[in-house]
């Protein structure tokens, strides 16, 4: 019996099988989003939960880039240290029961877990509507796919011990400047709509500073 399914896309036509479905997946949250009430940040989140788990299992086949690191960072920014953290932790736990779960899952929600106090830590500043331009948070966001991926690399310390670390992250540096590029284009791509429907989720309708946010969003 002939599978008329079996259909060889090789890896390049794999890949944009999966961006047209991530861009599908994108389009009808974003649509779904326009129809509810403002200040429905929990709704938002989860929408962004499934955005970023689909956008990290459809584009694995680029090895170290995903828009997990941007979607985190941004909802530290606009959404405090809580919800950041409860993001990064469901994303990292539901991502990788279908791309492989084990103690690395650990250090991969702290590294996220991390970046989201980032960007809580750094709102005032990279809060777009306080700027017309996307290169702070640019910035940030390179230096975040860095520190995600170092924190990462703690997990081997269960197997190969303090002494392969440097070597190891060092080793890792390619892959690291590939979720620093990706997460560059993430930014240019997901910024700003991303900025326009958080604020419009918001609370508190503009960007807290340091000491509010730690007071009112831990």
């Amino acid at each position: 019996m002939i599978d008329a399914h079996a259909v060889n896309l090789g890896p390049y036509g794999l890949l944009l099988v999966n961006l047209t479905l991530l861009s599908m997946i994108g389009w009808a949250l974003w649509k779904t989003e326009r129809k509810l009430s403002s200040q429905s940040d929990t709704i938002v989140l989860v929408f962004l939960g499934i955005f970023a788990v689909s956008g990290r299992i459809l584009l694995e086949p680029i090895p170290n880039v995903q828009p997990v690191t941007v979607i985190i960072l941004m909802s530290g920014i606009y959404f405090g240290v809580s919800r950041s953290i409860i993001l990064a932790t469901s994303v990292a736990l539901i991502s990788n029961l279908y791309i492989g779960h084990g103690l690395w899952t650990l250090y991969q929600a702290l590294g996220w877990s991390l970046v989201g106090i980032i960007g809580a830590l750094l709102s005032n500043k990279l809060h777009l509507n306080n700027t017309s331009s996307n290169t702070p948070l640019m910035m940030v966001a390179i230096f975040c796919a860095f520190i995600f991926d170092w924190v990462v690399s703690l997990s081997i310390l269960h197997t190969l011990g303090p002494d392969l670390l440097f070597v190891y992250i060092l080793s890792g540096i390619p892959f690291d400047i590939l979720h620093a590029v990706g997460n560059m284009f993430f930014v240019a791509w997901l910024a700003s709509p991303l900025s326009e429907i958080m604020t419009r989720h918001l609370s508190v309708k503009k960007p807290l500073a340091v000491k509010e946010l730690v007071k009112n969003r831990i």
